[in-house]
C-alpha cells in the first residue's frame, strides 16, 4: 500500500514537471508580433508570429514588440517664437517597430526616448518663425521633426511615420491681441470691398450715362436724316405737284378761252387781296392807278404772250401801264413808197 502511494506521488509530480516544462518551452507568438529569445543571457533569435518550441531552463523571452503601427502622444510643452511670444504646443506621433532586435538592444525605452527627441525639435523649429506663421507652417513643422526624428531613430530599427500638431495655444493677451488684429483686418476687408463695389457701381453708372448719351446721339442724329430725307422728299413732291399743276395750267391756258380765264382770275385775286389790305395793316400803301385794273390785267395777258413767244427778246422788260413815261413813243417810220 505504501508502494502505490508512493509511485502515485512519483507520477504527480512527473506529471506537473511535464507541464511546467511544456509550458516553459512552447511559445506561441501572435501575429503582428515579434519576441526576442536570448540563450544564457545572450540573444538567440527572433520569434515571428506562430508556434515556438525553447530549450528548457536554456532560452528566455527577453522582450516582446509588436509591429503595429502606434500613436505616441507627446505632452504639452512651452515653446518660444522668433518674435519671443510664449505658445503652448503638443502632437501626437506614429511610429513603426522595423527590427526587433535593434530596438531591444538599440536603446533602453524607445517611447520616452523619441517623445523627448520630437519635444526637442518641436521647440527649434518653433523657435525659427513669427507667431503669424506657426499656424500656416505647420505642414512644414510637421516634416522637420519627421526629418530630425528619423535621424535619430534609424539605429533603434524604429521608423517614424508621422508627426502632427494637435494645438497651438498662445497667452490669452496675444490671443486678444490677435482677435483685435483679426476684427480690423475683417473691418478692413469690409471697406476695401465697400470701396470697390461703390467703384464699380459709379463706373458702370457712368459706362450706362456714356452708352446712354451715345444713344441719344445717335437717335437725334438718325431723327435728323430722317426730319431731312422727309423735308426732301416732301420738298420733292411739293416741286413735282407744283410742276404738274404748272403743267396743266399751261396746257389749260392754251386752249380757247384761256387768256380770258386767265384775266378773271387776276382780277378775282386783285381784288381780293386788296380786300385783305387794311385788315392785317394799320399803315397801307396804295399805288397811284389804284383803280386801274385793266392796267394789271393787261400786265398779267402780256406775261402769258411774253410765254407763249417761241423765241423772247431776251432782256426785255415788261412794265406797268403806270410805270411807262407819260411821253408816248416815237412811231415808227414807214417805209417808202415805191417808186414809179
Amino acid at each position: 500500500m505504501d508502494t502505490v502511494s508512493a509511485a502515485l506521488v512519483i507520477a504527480v509530480v512527473i506529471a506537473i514537471f511535464v507541464l511546467f516544462v511544456v509550458w516553459k518551452t512552447a511559445v506561441v507568438v501572435p501575429q503582428q508580433n515579434a519576441f526576442v529569445v536570448e540563450r544564457l543571457g545572450k540573444f538567440n533569435a527572433v520569434l515571428d508570429a506562430g508556434f515556438h518550441v525553447l530549450v528548457p531552463f536554456f532560452d528566455v523571452i527577453r522582450y516582446r514588440h509588436t509591429l503595429k503601427e502606434q500613436a505616441v502622444d507627446i505632452p504639452e510643452q512651452i515653446c518660444i517664437t522668433k518674435d519671443n511670444v510664449q505658445v503652448a504646443v503638443d502632437g501626437i506621433l506614429y511610429l513603426k517597430v522595423l527590427d526587433p532586435q535593434r530596438a531591444s538592444y538599440g536603446i533602453a525605452d524607445y517611447y520616452y526616448a523619441i517623445s523627448q527627441l520630437a519635444q526637442t525639435a518641436l521647440r527649434s523649429e518653433i523657435g525659427k518663425i513669427d507667431l503669424d506663421r506657426t499656424f500656416e507652417e505647420r505642414t512644414h513643422i510637421n516634416g522637420m521633426v519627421i526629418t530630425e526624428l528619423d535621424k535619430a531613430t534609424g539605429p533603434w530599427g524604429i521608423k517614424v511615420l508621422r508627426y502632427e500638431i494637435k494645438n497651438i495655444t498662445p497667452p490669452q493677451d496675444v490671443l486678444a491681441a490677435m482677435e483685435k488684429q483679426m476684427r480690423a483686418e475683417r473691418e478692413k476687408r469690409a471697406v476695401v470691398l465697400t470701396s470697390e463695389g461703390e467703384r464699380d457701381a459709379a463706373i458702370n453708372n457712368a459706362e450706362g450715362k456714356k452708352q446712354q448719351v451715345i444713344k441719344e446721339s445717335e437717335a437725334a442724329r438718325q431723327r435728323q436724316i430722317n426730319e431731312a430725307e422727309g423735308q426732301a422728299q416732301a420738298i420733292l413732291a411739293v416741286a413735282t405737284a407744283t410742276a404738274e399743276g404748272l403743267r396743266q395750267v399751261a396746257i389749260a391756258i392754251s386752249q380757247p378761252g384761256g387768256p380770258e380765264a386767265v384775266q378773271l382770275r387776276v382780277a378775282e385775286q386783285y381784288v381780293h387781296e386788296f380786300g385783305r389790305l387794311a385788315k392785317t395793316n394799320n399803315t397801307v400803301i396804295l399805288p397811284a392807278n389804284l383803280s386801274d385794273v385793266g392796267s394789271m390785267i393787261a400786265l398779267a395777258t402780256s406775261v402769258l404772250r411774253a410765254g407763249k413767244d417761241p423765241e423772247p427778246t431776251r432782256n426785255t422788260v415788261v412794265s406797268p401801264p403806270s410805270a411807262r413815261p407819260a411821253i408816248a413813243p416815237a412811231p415808227r417810220p414807214r417805209p417808202p413808197f415805191p417808186e414809179t
